[in-house]
């Protein structure tokens, strides 16, 4: 399920229940991953729609983070140069005023219609602290609910 908002996108993957939130750079890109484009036309064309230079380090970046998330059919093979680079990197790399630029996809577990009705985790599922508590009789350890 997806929900365009003006300047970034919300995308609920039913099959993971997880809600992910792409920043309107890392909208960009995933709005344009269509297996045909590369990622220097990728960012040729961002810097078209913002007006401005933009390093293809941040697609990749993007498009790392968008693949980590599930949110590509295919992960693409992230170039040597890239590997290892976090958007702290990619800040020093190109420069603070790069800031603004730089992709983020913030992710949340969302609770199953199961665990929403009852208002905590069962057993063997997927927990994190701050979120939805454990069933009775349950803690979260390594992430699940036991």
């Amino acid at each position: 399920m997806i929900q365009e908002l003006p300047d970034e996108v919300l995308v609920y993957d039913l099959e993971r229940d997880r809600a992910h939130c792409l920043n309107e750079t890392a909208a960009f890109v995933w709005q344009r991953c269509d297996g045909r484009k590369s990622a220097a036309q990728i960012a040729h064309t961002l810097g078209n729609q913002f007006n401005c230079e933009v390093d293809e380090r941040i697609v990749w970046l993007a498009l790392d983070q968008l693949g980590r998330n599930h949110l590509l059919e295919k992960q693409p093979a992230v170039p040597q140069a890239m590997k290892g680079m976090n958007r702290r990197a990619m800040v020093r790399a190109l420069g603070i005023g790069a800031a603004m630029a730089i992709p983020l996809v913030t992710s949340i577990v969302a609770p199953t219609p199961a665990q929403a009705a009852t208002g905590c985790i069962t057993g063997g599922q997927a927990c994190q602290n701050g979120g939805l508590p454990c069933c009775r009789n349950l803690t979260c350890s390594n992430g699940t609910c036991q």
